[in-house]
């Protein structure tokens, strides 16, 4: 989506806080799914690299290999970042049964696994985009396995 006045919002509020999702996880919880899982940043960026984004396990591990080039823009980071984990958490959600959105009262997005166990992709995506580390394929494989 390229809607223009977000662009000139988000400098100045920085990145989604998610807050907007609190009420509509209950009314249409497909639409918030992919409202979640545009990560348009982080998808323009992989395509850039002839990365293709096809929601796997293995688009993950593509990504870990990409060189960290958002790292040297300031307000590029905390974007690609938030990108990152978002398309963790859309990976999980479309390949890990019973894996849903959750999004918490303050607004913020995390992935429920089917044993209750809550992951913050968000929190993954920026640890990635900031460290390397983890990998999101590593964290995909370690949600996977529960």
């Amino acid at each position: 989506m390229n809607i223009p006045f977000l662009d000139n919002w988000r400098k100045r509020r920085g990145p989604p806080s998610g807050v907007a999702l609190m009420g509509a996880q209950e009314e249409d919880p497909q639409g918030v799914a992919q409202l979640l899982s545009e990560c348009e940043l982080l998808r323009a960026r992989a395509a850039t690299a002839g990365i293709g984004l096809d929601d796997s396990a293995a688009s993950l591990e593509a990504l870990d290999q990409l060189l960290p080039r958002w790292r040297d823009d300031p307000d590029e980071l905390p974007w690609l970042a938030n990108d990152a984990g978002l398309y963790l958490g859309t990976v999980i959600i479309r390949t890990v049964p019973g894996a849903v959105w959750q999004v918490w009262p303050n607004g913020h997005p995390v992935v429920r696994l089917g044993s209750g166990r809550e992951v913050d992709v968000v929190e993954a995506g920026r640890q990635w985009a900031t460290d390397g580390a983890p990998e999101l394929s590593q964290l995909y494989a370690e949600v996977a396995e529960t």
